[in-house]
């Protein structure tokens, strides 16, 4: 199993791709499984059809048979089993910036916008396309799933240290130890204003909102989603936003971003999580400017996985790894002190 700071493996989303077709206006009468045949790219016919007799598939919202007449305007939808499409991960020739490598497992600092393995929408031009075009015969785990070498992963706008398996059994002993909490982890995050305790620890089940699927929400009696505990220090108070020290407990999806927005805390232009806008100091003139002009610098959530620790799978001795904050994540530290300084 997978398992970070976006963990969603046994997620509802992660078995089916989510399909949208609207049928223009030119269209003549076509039975609804050779139209899935035509729009949906390596969907094989039995596939299509299986989605079809399992209600998967439906037509204006409502579940249609095969001999369906798709007519102009319709609207089909999909959720089909696993990708749709051939499962043969294409390498391309990606610059990585890799840390450290032996025999047996690798350490890749993953920048900014860099998806960690192929999904809807992002099948080319992730971490795991490039890994391997670098690197041959890295496993796949018992699923099978096309994630070579891939132990954990992080969200496509954080930066920083993963860890890539070259042998079976690292990632068989790596996956356990994510699995037991043993990994060490410790992120950075830029947030908006100062919590009030220096130090604390956010608790609170992890589970997805019931409104989007796409973001995750607190259910603090735990009757839905996963206990989660995050450990936060804060480095760098400067009135209007804060660095902090993030060290995960657990990891589940979003679960720093999350915990604390929980908290009144998003980070800093994290658009999923109310991060993106003014939420500190004034919100016109040259203070909004000022905070624009920072979100510029950044395609996304000021996170980044800046160290990782774990036991490493032969020599069984503890390794730690560290990482300096990316350039424009840097950028955006120091301009914010110089800006609290002056005021």
């Amino acid at each position: 199993m997978l398992a970070d700071e976006i963990d969603n493996s046994a997620d509802e989303d992660d078995l089916f791709e989510h399909y949208r077709i609207v049928a223009d206006k030119g269209q003549t009468a076509m039975r609804l499984d050779k139209f899935l045949n035509v729009h949906v790219a390596n969907a094989s016919r039995t596939k299509i059809q299986n989605g079809i007799e399992a209600e998967a598939v439906k037509v204006n919202g409502l579940p249609v048979k095969s001999s369906y007449k798709v007519k102009p305007f319709d609207v089909i939808t999909l959720l089909l089993p696993n990708a749709p499409r051939d499962t043969e991960i294409i390498p391309e020739n990606i610059p990585l910036d890799i840390i450290y490598e032996d025999d047996v497992l690798l350490l890749v600092n993953k920048p900014t916008g860099m998806v960690v393995h192929p999904a809807f929408g992002n099948w080319t031009g992730t971490l795991i396309n490039a890994l391997v075009y670098h690197f041959q015969n890295l496993p796949t785990g018992r699923s099978g799933e096309g994630r070579p070498g891939l132990v954990h992963r992080i969200d496509k706008d954080t930066s920083g240290l993963l860890v890539i398996a070259k042998t079976e059994f690292a990632m068989t002993f790596l996956a356990k130890q994510f699995s037991d909490h043993t990994i060490e982890r410790t992120y950075n995050a830029l947030i908006w204003g100062e919590p009030k305790e220096y130090k604390g620890t956010i608790t609170g089940h992890i589970g997805r909102s019931v409104k989007d699927r796409r973001v995750m929400d607190i259910y603090e009696d735990g009757s839905q989603g996963k206990h989660a505990v995050t450990h936060y220090e804060t480095l760098k108070p400067m009135r209007y936003v804060s660095l902090i020290k993030c060290n995960l407990e657990t990891g589940r999806t979003h679960q720093i971003r999350a915990h604390m927005q929980h908290i009144g805390h998003p980070i800093f232009n994290d658009s999923v999580y109310g991060g993106d806008k003014v939420l500190r100091g004034g919100t016109t003139g040259s203070f909004k400017v000022f905070v624009e002009n920072n979100f510029k610098l950044l395609p996304g959530q000021a996170l980044h996985a800046k160290s990782l620790g774990f036991i490493h799978p032969t020599t069984k001795e503890w390794m730690q790894f560290d990482t300096e904050l990316p350039e424009n994540f840097q950028a955006i530290v120091d301009k914010w002190e110089n800006f609290v300084k002056y005021q």
